[in-house]
């Protein structure tokens, strides 16, 4: 197998120094490329891959410090070394902390710069190891807390990996409960951010006014009782990953000041009056159709083709009844754990009943359930009496349609608050808790559907 070529670039001004160089470089087996100028340099920077870039610091109108600059922009994993006959310390101080490999002042040994190069091409070797391996983990590691046989299932967990190591936005849809804030972290913990802040945030929890507060943060005397500045979540999570739950409940206001960040990659904190620079991977999730809101002026429609990039839909629980199974023995053995019970079955009557439910409230009413069923447990298996009695006699009680009529994701939401306030006999607090949600959610979906919160 013949090992590939590591491609060089020299940037030098003086054709005596550059050919002398170009000469070195070449008898130590590198392909070297060079060229006269700056503006050369990032021009071929940008279509062409390099493992290595030495630059003169002093040229015409790009110098040194620009071309580094522009190696970082284009290509972040090039190792950059400047050499310059103006050497003074601030200079390489600078042009270390802006991400250079090494500074030599002229005149140089042919020696040094020998060693400096070798040095720099075993670090940018060791770095694409790094990312091949991290490459074929991401390929072959299972993805955590992600359960499910179905196809459904695996065809989701096959678009995360393939989407994880970019930087492109998600739109993640599915009813209340599928899951969409684990299928966002996944997405994180196998992308490049991983190392960094995963930050989630529900859109539909907060007032205008605080959800301003909260995600771009403000400076001191912004408002009465701002006695310090405070850094939003999207300064937190600089480098990171951003989760926007429910993205759909945003107000219009909000999407505005969201797509800016998006496309500047720059915020204003509230009462600010200099952008921050922000650099984080936006994910997002909604039960509501997007598509359909945004065609209506419901959402903006250039927000929404913003993040509308890859979109993964997760089924209803009651579409992959064959995860059921996996799903419930994982929440036991979680739950049991945390309880300090010895429950560690579920008996062939119960999983029967569990695999006939409709699950209006998804996995999370299944967790929900599990957790009762074992606080109730008396022996080591969960029996038929430890469930709720809509699920144990099962006449069918559910509030999705029976028959060919299929409904939209938003009837189905209306019936299946309606059914829970039904059961919770109105009380708001303990309905809420059922859905997975809290009471500010709860009352903006009321408000929403035009019912009384009173």
């Amino acid at each position: 197998m013949t090992t590939r070529k590591e491609r060089l670039l020299v940037v030098e001004d003086e054709d005596l120094a550059r050919k002398n160089l170009m000469h070195i470089l070449d008898r130590e087996g590198y392909d070297v490329t060079g060229v006269e100028s700056g503006e050369k340099a990032v021009a071929l920077i940008k279509e062409h891959l390099f493992d290595l870039v030495i630059t003169d610091f002093k040229m015409g109108r790009v110098d040194g410090l620009q071309v580094l600059e522009k190696c970082k922009a284009f290509q972040p994993g090039v190792e950059v070394i400047i050499i310059t006959g103006y050497a003074t310390v601030d200079l390489a101080v600078k042009s270390m902390k802006d991400g250079a490999f090494y500074y030599i002042a002229k005149p140089y040994k042919i020696d040094q710069v020998r060693k400096v190069v070798s040095e720099a091409l075993i670090k940018r070797r060791l770095q694409l190891e790094n990312q091949q391996l991290r490459d074929e983990l991401q390929r072959i590691r299972p993805i955590p807390a992600l359960i499910g046989k179905s196809p459904a299932m695996e065809k989701i967990r096959e678009t995360i990996r393939q989407v994880a190591p970019s930087d492109t936005n998600v739109l993640i849809l599915g009813e209340s409960g599928t899951g969409k804030e684990i299928v966002a972290k996944a997405i994180h913990l196998l992308s490049n951010r991983q190392s960094k802040r995963f930050v989630a945030f529900n859109c539909g929890s907060f007032t205008e006014e605080l959800m301003a507060n909260e995600l771009f943060g403000h400076e001191k005397g912004a408002f009465t009782g701002a006695d310090r500045e405070h850094a939003g979540l999207l300064e937190v999570a600089d480098g990171g990953t951003v989760f926007l739950d429910e993205i759909g409940d945003m107000p219009l206001t909000m999407q505005i000041k969201l797509l800016r960040v998006m496309q500047e990659r720059e915020l204003m904190r509230v009462g600010g009056v200099t952008p921050r620079q922000v650099n984080v991977r936006f994910l997002a999730a909604t039960h509501r159709d997007l598509h359909e809101d945004a065609r209506t002026g419901q959402f903006r429609q250039d927000l929404y083709y913003r993040l509308n990039v890859i979109t993964i839909h997760i089924p209803p629980l009651a579409e992959r009844r064959e995860d059921i199974p996996l799903l419930a023995q994982r929440f036991l053995a979680r739950i049991a754990g945390e309880m300090q019970k010895e429950v560690s079955g579920i008996d062939a009557e119960v999983m029967e009943l569990l695999g006939q439910y409709s699950w209006p409230g998804n996995v999370r009413e299944l967790e929900n359930i599990v957790e009762r069923a074992v606080a109730l447990a008396t022996k080591p298996t969960i029996e038929a009496d430890q469930l709720p009695d809509h699920i144990r006699n099962l006449t069918i009680e559910t509030y999705r349609t029976a028959g060919d009529a299929i409904p939209t994701l938003e009837e189905q939401e209306k019936r299946y608050i309606e059914w829970v306030l039904q059961k919770t006999e109105g009380n708001k607090t303990h309905a809420a808790k059922i859905m997975g949600i809290d009471r500010v959610s709860l009352w903006r979906k009321l408000k929403r559907f035009g019912w009384d919160d009173s």
